[in-house]
């Protein structure tokens, strides 16, 4: 394999230093003793992670984010599986148009999605609450989710599907027998990418929250007080590594389908 040119490689540097080089400072600055963000550093402390624990505030934010990313990953994951099942299986009207539809939130901005998704609501006449975040967190959460499990459909070996009708498998017990498991490490990967995305969402919470604050929102409400920035660097990290098992627990599962996939492939030549 041909080396990468120098400028290609002083470029990559140059993006990950630019893209984590804030990250990195999270733990240096949760560790400060010191109120003001800024070098030099004063002395180490644990105080503002033990400061958290104090925090009721912080706490039902943490127990509405919770219920809202766990809500919109399943929601989000169950319209996943019908879509992709459809449009791997299935031949129908329109179908690239009706796909490219449902992949629509993943260009949009999201406070053009926010802004509307209120208008609409509104009109409707719901009232703002935590199931309407629901709602915009699902919309832009599916997106993701077909896009990983029309990969787990589409390398998943269909002749085994196949022999199960064959063996006068139903359709449901074929899907609950046969493609569930097939498809399983696709589902769990869906289902943690979706939880972590709807966990760290800001900008549709802050527009369709109601008197209950999501984690994103309660952070953004304590960046007025400057006080509070040095809890708001520790809740940051601990969100960053949470964020990051999260992240790494799905990849491995996405890695999981393509694997089996190849084994399939595999065995089916």
């Amino acid at each position: 394999m041909e080396k990468a040119p120098k400028y290609l490689q002083i470029f990559v540097v140059v993006y990950l230093v630019f893209l984590y080089a804030p990250a990195l400072l999270l733990p240096v600055f949760a560790f400060n003793d010191s109120t003001i963000i800024s070098f030099p550093l004063s002395n180490f402390t644990f105080d503002w992670f033990l400061g958290l624990r104090n925090e009721s505030a912080l706490h039902d934010a943490l127990g509405n984010s919770l219920l809202v990313a766990l809500s919109s990953a399943i929601l989000s994951t169950c319209l996943g599986v019908l879509a992709s099942r459809a449009s791997a299986r299935h031949e129908f009207f329109a179908k690239k148009s009706i796909i490219s539809f449902l992949l629509l939130p993943l260009v949009l901005p999201e406070i053009i999605i926010a802004v509307s998704l209120l208008v609409v609501l509104s009109q409707m006449g719901f009232a703002l609450s935590l199931w309407t975040v629901v709602l915009g967190h699902t919309l832009v959460c599916m997106p993701f989710s077909i896009a990983i499990l029309t990969s787990a459909f589409n390398n998943m070996d269909q002749s085994l599907e196949e022999a199960s009708f064959d063996l006068g498998e139903t359709g449901w017990g074929t899907f609950r027998r046969v493609i569930l498991p097939l498809v399983a490490p696709g589902i769990v990967s869906s289902l943690l990418i979706t939880f972590t995305l709807s966990l760290d969402e800001f900008i549709i919470a802050f527009f369709l929250t109601g008197t209950g604050a999501t984690l994103p929102v309660y952070i953004w409400g304590q960046l007025r007080f400057p006080n509070k920035l040095p809890n708001v660097m520790a809740l940051g990290l601990l969100l960053l590594l949470f964020s990051l098992l999260l992240l790494s627990v799905g990849e491995y599962f996405r890695r999981r389908t393509k694997q089996m996939a190849g084994t399939d492939s595999f065995t089916g030549d």
